[in-house]
């Protein structure tokens, strides 16, 4: 595969200014991420996209599944922007939540879910993952045309941590890393921040109150401890998708 790959790290000195949009609730959030999604699609021949775990890009998955003529399927190679080292039927997979919600319901080829070998040794799975990336991109830094990524009441995005020495990986594009949230322990595969920060187009998707204190954090104080204030595409375009729960202790005006 050509045409996406990177010759070396991308890692930016400069970002455009996020794009930030508060909608009124998750439902509109997803329907908004579930437009974006399609345009990108259709716009890109094959469309590469990272998908996230967790409960809010689940709606999203669950919109997409309901209207399959509007993704040119046949086209689009799915990955994972990070996955927890667990079976890929374990109720704590990434794999598994977007199979139930979305791939089990789409025309998408099989040859084109390429999933983390979550249920291997972290770092055999991480190693796998990136020659996996390096063979269909053509080039050992990819370039996905869309990121989608959350946000964790601590800071972190995919399986990047606060004081985590992952966070200054600038050597491999996928890592193997032992991460506590939520007091539990767990090992993760993730996306490095150079692989993140190479992407065409990153999408947060951040809902609910609980959210609030730690987005405004984020946006509005960007300290470096917090690893999604260091997602920052260099040649691309970053997008926080926020209902107004999520938006509710910000100061600075968003788009609507």
């Amino acid at each position: 595969m050509t045409g996406h790959g990177l010759r070396g790290v991308a890692v930016p000195t400069t970002a455009n200014p996020p794009e930030r949009i508060i909608l009124p609730d998750r439902e509109t959030l997803s329907q908004e991420a579930a437009r974006r999604f399609i345009a990108l699609a259709q716009a890109r021949d094959p469309f590469t996209v990272a998908l996230s775990g967790g409960s809010t890009p689940r709606r999203l998955y669950q919109i997409l599944a309901a209207m399959p003529g509007r993704v040119p399927w046949e086209r689009v190679h799915v990955f994972w922007s990070d996955e927890r080292c667990v079976p890929p039927d374990h109720p704590g997979s990434n794999y598994r939540m977007a199979r139930e919600a979305l791939l089990d319901h789409v025309p998408l080829p099989a040859k084109n879910v390429h999933r983390v070998r979550g249920e291997w040794a972290p770092e055999a799975a991480a190693q796998a993952y990136a020659v996996e990336l390096e063979d269909f991109f053509g080039a050992p830094w990819p370039r996905f045309d869309l990121i989608l990524l959350g946000l964790g009441g601590d800071g972190h995005t995919a399986s990047l941590f606060p004081d985590s020495d992952t966070l200054h990986e600038r050597e491999r594009p996928i890592a193997a890393v032992t991460a506590t949230y939520q007091a539990r322990p767990a090992q993760r595969v993730t996306f490095t921040l150079p692989l993140i920060n190479a992407a065409r187009h990153v999408l947060f998707l951040v809902s609910g109150a609980d959210k609030a204190g730690i987005v405004q954090r984020v946006l509005e104080t960007a300290g470096e401890h917090y690893p999604a204030s260091r997602v920052q595409p260099g040649a691309g375009t970053l997008t926080w998708l926020l209902d107004q729960a999520a938006a509710g202790q910000l100061d600075v005006p968003a788009q609507n």
